[in-house]
């Protein structure tokens, strides 16, 4: 924990220590996968301490920003489409491996959006696991060779990615029994299923055939594709 954040909590822990005992509400603090103090009024989280809290007392919250997700929206959408992985997973993974930063380094030292191990890094050549583009491609390769391991098992292929195939392997072929990788996964799984479907995006292309022009359509965008808008023949 940066020390930053090590002032947060302890400024947390004593607002709520000096709390009166009659309370009659109670909050719940934790710290997400990527390391971000999180307060709210459900226990969202198994691991999320609970303090008791006076009515007279007021608690102001703000949701996380979204700007930094759009911001990477179309190369999600790009690598996604590219290795056919669902596009909500990869912003789930994202969300809790860096919160969308694109400098994040982990103790361990994984590094950017996806928190790529060097290792990986190399393994899917990327030259500056900190550019979006090379990150979020390697990520998602790395991701979709989880799932054709465990054969679309995505607890197995979560808990692969946070703790190594090497712990799966270790526990038999199951979730290891480590509470962080235990509570990332029923993350990850929870915000996908809980996400809105994605929209299919259709792109065309023209190719030439006996010196005419014919359309081709796909869902994965190429360069030079042109992405069909509703109502658009």
């Amino acid at each position: 924990m940066s020390a930053r954040l090590l002032r947060t909590a302890l400024g947390v822990a004593a607002f709520v220590a000096a709390t009166p005992s009659a309370a009659q509400a109670q909050i719940y603090y934790w710290q997400d996968a990527s390391g971000q103090i999180v307060l709210s009024d459900k226990q969202k989280d198994p691991s999320a301490k609970t303090y008791a809290v006076s009515r007279s007392q007021s608690i102001r919250t703000t949701r996380p920003t979204t700007g930094r997700a759009a911001a990477f929206a179309d190369l999600i959408d790009e690598h996604a489409s590219a290795q056919d992985v669902d596009a909500n997973l990869v912003h789930a993974v994202i969300q809790a491996e860096s919160a969308f930063n694109p400098r994040a380094v982990s103790v361990k030292g994984a590094m950017g959006l996806m928190q790529l191990m060097p290792a990986t890094a190399r393994s899917y050549n990327v030259l500056n696991a900190f550019d979006p583009a090379e990150n979020i491609r390697a990520g998602v390769a790395y991701l979709k060779s989880l799932l054709v391991k465990y054969r679309d098992n995505l607890e197995l292929a979560l808990a692969a990615y946070n703790a190594g195939p090497g712990a799966v392997a270790k526990y038999g072929g199951a979730v290891p029994p480590y509470r962080e990788t235990r509570n990332y996964v029923k993350k990850i799984r929870g915000a996908v299923e809980a996400a809105p479907p994605k929209k299919v995006r259709i792109y065309r292309t023209i190719e030439i055939v006996d010196g005419r022009e014919v359309p081709r359509f796909s869902t994965t965008p190429t360069p030079g594709a042109e992405l069909v808008t509703p109502g658009r023949r």
